[in-house]
């Protein structure tokens, strides 16, 4: 190992050490206090903001000479309006119940133990993420709220942003007598300190990747540490021969088109093969600046439709291109998702609840819509304030992780001086 490796290894295991010991301050912290360091970083946002969009300045500038695509621009430019939208998200956080605390379940034994099982924080995260610099607010304030330190680290592209952040959530913490190492930065771009916090499993608890595959492979190959992954999101909506076309046709531009560079956006349509020459021209009339790539079916509909290879139906776009499917069926159509979707956000559109119901049921996803767009898939849509991620797993979360999802639970036992016979 190199001693530059070696330097960066020990920050890395510093910042873990300093976020262990700031999460046992933090799980006595009351309610009040959390929601005090929420608001007043809100207000720092609010104060710095000009700080903050200049300091984005510098990472879109470095990201466009880079030649990154204009979906992932989007993704990384925050303006007065994204600023406000993070300021907004950690007022609502602070408005929501406190997870830690609550008592799930209480049951007396015949000896007269009293059994209570009670939600706590999970303790250290790290969060690990790409492009998107409000997740750094958004995972700072779930966690700060849930009562766990976090480290973040998020991607090269978004480091003057990310560090802007992170400096207002600090001062939050700062104004409402908190530790300031709750919320920490790995202040390099170096790809080894990620390399060194999978590893850190002395004082991280969870490590929460949120990107492409490259960072996800990473993670899972590399992890000594408990994750929750956020898988790429091959989101489908599938037009039943039931649907609604005026309602399918809003649906789907929506669900494409709102914003094209988030995970919940619609990525491959899959529609009745009866509806869809009623239905695939006026997506196309609706949609004329998206790239159609349909199977050979779909091409003799229409032939503004350019013809999709098998990697198409299993492609995250992240831009304006849809790959088209046509399918006989609800059974056909679910057997096709099942072998192409991410498991991130899958919807039906039709009028024929109990189709839905049978859609919904069967399809092995995180989230399942009916009549709806797939870009409804966020926490803060779901009334979480935020989220920190898409869980895309079964085994803990599953779906947008907010709050409750950042807590688990012990038992506490309560005797009056019984003994084991």
């Amino acid at each position: 190992m190199t001693s530059l490796s070696n330097e960066i290894r020990d920050y890395v295991h510093l910042l873990a050490k300093r976020a262990s010991a700031a999460s046992k301050k933090l799980a006595t912290a009351t309610t009040d206090q959390k929601n005090a360091a929420l608001l007043a970083a809100a207000s720092a946002l609010r104060a710095d903001k000009k700080l903050i969009i200049a300091a984005n300045e510098r990472d879109v500038a470095g990201a466009r000479e880079e030649g990154r695509p204009d979906a992932f621009i989007d993704r990384l430019v925050l303006n007065d309006d994204r600023v406000e939208a993070m300021a907004e998200a950690l007022e609502a956080i602070a408005e929501l119940p406190d997870p830690v605390g609550r008592q799930l379940a209480m049951f007396d034994r015949p000896n007269g133990l009293k059994v209570e099982r009670v939600a706590v924080p999970i303790g250290v995260i790290g969060m690990v993420y790409e492009s998107r610099p409000n997740v750094g607010a958004d995972a700072g304030a779930l966690c700060l709220k849930s009562g766990n330190a976090v480290i973040l680290r998020g991607g090269s592209e978004s480091y003057h942003s990310t560090s802007a952040i992170v400096a207002c959530m600090k001062q939050g913490l700062k104004d409402a007598g908190l530790p300031e190492d709750i919320i920490q930065f790995v202040d390099t771009r170096d790809r080894a300190a990620v390399t060194h916090l999978l590893k850190c499993a002395e004082y991280v608890d969870l490590v929460i990747p949120r990107g492409g595959k490259g960072l996800v492979k990473l993670v899972t190959e590399q992890a000594e540490v408990p994750t929750l992954q956020h898988l790429d999101g091959n989101c489908h909506t599938y037009i039943h021969s039931a649907a609604d076309i005026d309602k399918a046709v809003a649906i789907v531009k929506n669900a494409k088109l709102r914003r094209t560079g988030i995970c919940g956006a619609t990525e491959s349509l899959v529609i009745d093969r009866e509806i869809a020459p009623d239905v695939l021209p006026r997506l196309l009339d609706a949609m004329p600046d998206c790239e159609f790539r349909g199977d050979g079916l779909a091409l003799t509909i229409d032939d503004r439709i350019k013809e999709a290879s098998e990697e198409d139906f299993s492609t995250e776009y992240l831009d304006a291109v849809l790959s088209v499917k046509l399918v006989n069926g609800v059974s056909n159509a679910v057997t096709f998702i099942d072998q192409h979707s991410s498991k991130h956000t899958d919807a039906i559109v039709t009028e024929d609840q109990a189709v839905a119901d049978q859609f919904m049921d069967m399809i092995d996803s995180a989230v399942v819509m009916h009549n709806a767009s797939t870009q409804f898939s966020d926490g803060g849509e779901f009334g979480m304030g935020a989220e920190i991620g898409i869980a895309t797993g079964k085994m803990h979360a599953r779906g947008p992780v907010g709050l409750e999802q950042l807590t688990t639970f012990k038992y506490k036992v309560h005797g009056s001086g019984q003994i084991r016979p």
